[in-house]
């Protein structure tokens, strides 16, 4: 019901699954290299790792999978699919209406991802008009100001505390695909949209203030914002 839901007056939101199709992409990219060792990386273990930063994920992996591999062989591999699979990168429905929408309603908009700025640079290569939308981008994996990766709330709050009027975290709606993101936003006194991919595990969804199955389902008006006019 819409009465549970606190007025907000700024956005912010995540890129990876959220905004753009990158998730497959990245899917992708891990197995090639686990499959060469025998070993698949499937969604159960994505659910786990989503929003983690690269060295992070890589330490993850290879420790949960049991690979022959260092961390930095792993990272060097993933790097060069990255460049390979990610100007591959479109948005994912709704997303570029609904970012248009709010800045054509001067709502704030701010980005807040995990990617480091080589990466966010090849996922937006073809897609840089809607990423100029927002008023700031936290670029977690090379964002000196983000000590600790998702689920702690530390880019969530940098990304409030980037805008000029310095909102109150709970003045902020996040916007976010996984697990890691929607606890770093509740963690950071945050309310949460999820949009989880449709083969994660329900149980991952439970922490979020609301969970919709794409961005054109979000009703702009129940958190107090402009509704859309079509």
């Amino acid at each position: 019901m819409a009465c549970n839901y606190k007025h907000v007056t700024h956005c912010i939101f995540d890129m990876d699954g959220l905004l753009l199709d990158t998730e497959r992409l990245y899917t992708e990219a891990f197995n090639r290299i686990t499959n060469a060792h025998g070993k698949q990386f499937t969604w159960e273990h994505k659910a786990q790792t989503m929003g983690f930063k690269t060295r992070e994920v890589s330490l993850w992996t290879i420790e949960h999978l049991e690979l022959p591999i260092t961390p930095n062989e792993f990272e060097k591999q993933l790097l060069k699919l990255y460049e390979e699979l990610f100007p591959q990168s479109q948005f994912l429905p709704g997303a570029e209406r609904l970012l248009m929408h709010l800045k054509e309603n001067n709502i704030p908009i701010a980005l807040a991802t995990s990617s480091s700025k080589d990466s966010f640079e090849l996922k937006t290569k073809k897609l840089t008009d809607v990423f100029n939308l927002f008023h700031h981008r936290v670029l977690g994996g090379s964002d000196p100001d983000v000590k600790k990766g998702k689920p702690n709330p530390d880019i969530f709050l940098v990304a409030a505390d980037r805008f000029p009027d310095k909102p109150d975290p709970s003045k902020c709606l996040v916007f976010e695909d996984a697990p890691n993101g929607v606890e770093a936003g509740i963690s950071a006194g945050m309310q949460v949209v999820m949009v989880p991919d449709p083969n994660l595990p329900k149980r991952f969804t439970e922490k979020a203030t609301m969970v919709i199955n794409s961005l054109i389902d979000f009703k702009p008006e129940e958190f107090g914002l402009p509704p859309f006019k079509n």
